[in-house]
């Protein structure tokens, strides 16, 4: 089982206008509400290609009710722990142009809410998968992060990590199986530059030195890289419109560990999938209808560069 946690869940609320006018009444084209939190879309995208998951999370209001409501329509299982204050709603705007992004804080977690959410993750299935990704709600410190995956080391259970946080440096000496930094995250919370080949190899070793098993590095249209420490690898991206970036690295890791795990193998096809799943997802307004992964792989190559 591949379990996620979307500590600040939230709705995108997807909006295309043609031009956006200060002080004006702007009116929309077209809206797309979809039940999103990084963990969630990675749970509805495994979903998707047939693994079995769960989505954790807390969720609150009428807001937390729709999501937990959709993934339920999806056949998805969900573990939630509901809180008083609102869910938010992150807000993506397209003028025909441009894309702008307007990202909630999150609600307020309440003490006893957060020991809820541990008292959930130790009754999770012993050597099972957890997927932790997102941002954090109000009144979570980074300190919570280090709970969590206490938690998993004693039921054995594997940690996957896609946070921007820059507590992920200090959590890579509990050794999760694998991270997901994009070349951003890279600068700012490890000082590292990714611009040359040279660069992301020195990149990933240093990362690998601070405790990281696993390194999936994505790069949008630059394409994504892989590194288990001993060999690395580099698989190309392809040339789409982008409508949204949202979602689109969310996508990508489902997409890769839907055929990376258990066993760790099928490396190239993965990183294919990956790459082909988050240009589709780019393409589209949330996660889209995910129909052109086949043929975007077919047109992807890997290199193993070390």
């Amino acid at each position: 089982m591949i379990y996620t946690l979307t500590l600040n869940t939230a709705i995108d609320m997807n909006i295309h206008c043609q031009g956006l006018i200060p002080y004006s009444v702007n009116r929309t084209s077209h809206t797309e509400y979809s039940p999103n939190g990084k963990a969630v879309n990675v749970s509805i995208v495994l979903h998707k290609f047939n693994k079995p998951t769960c989505a954790l999370g807390f969720f609150g209001g009428f807001t937390g009710k729709y999501i937990v409501e959709e993934l339920t329509k999806m056949q998805i299982q969900t573990m939630p722990c509901f809180i008083d204050d609102i869910t938010r709603i992150n807000i993506f705007i397209n003028d025909g142009q441009k894309e702008y992004k307007l990202v909630g804080k999150g609600p307020f977690v309440p003490d006893n809410k957060k020991a809820e959410m541990l008292n959930i993750i130790s009754n999770l299935e012993k050597n099972s998968y957890l997927v932790i990704s997102g941002s954090l709600p109000n009144n979570i410190e980074s300190d919570y992060y280090q709970s969590i995956i206490e938690l998993c080391h004693k039921q054995n259970i594997q940690v996957i990590l896609d946070i921007s946080h820059p507590k992920l440096k200090q959590l890579l000496t509990y050794r999760p199986l694998l991270i997901k930094p994009n070349d951003d995250e890279l600068n700012d919370i490890f000082g590292l530059k990714t611009q040359t080949i040279e660069q992301v190899i020195t990149a990933l070793e240093t990362v690998h030195s601070f405790g990281a098993q696993n390194i999936l590095l994505t790069m949008g249209s630059k394409g994504l890289y892989f590194s288990n420490g001993q060999h690395i690898w580099f698989c190309d991206a392809v040339t789409i419109k982008l409508v949204s970036s949202a979602c689109a690295g969310d996508a990508s890791l489902a997409a890769f560990l839907s055929e990376w795990l258990p066993k760790q193998e099928n490396i190239e096809n993965a990183m294919k999938k990956a790459s082909a799943t988050g240009a589709n997802v780019a393409e589209s307004d949330g996660l889209g209808l995910l129909d052109k992964i086949s043929s975007y792989m077919d047109k992807l190559t890997v290199t193993k560069i070390r």
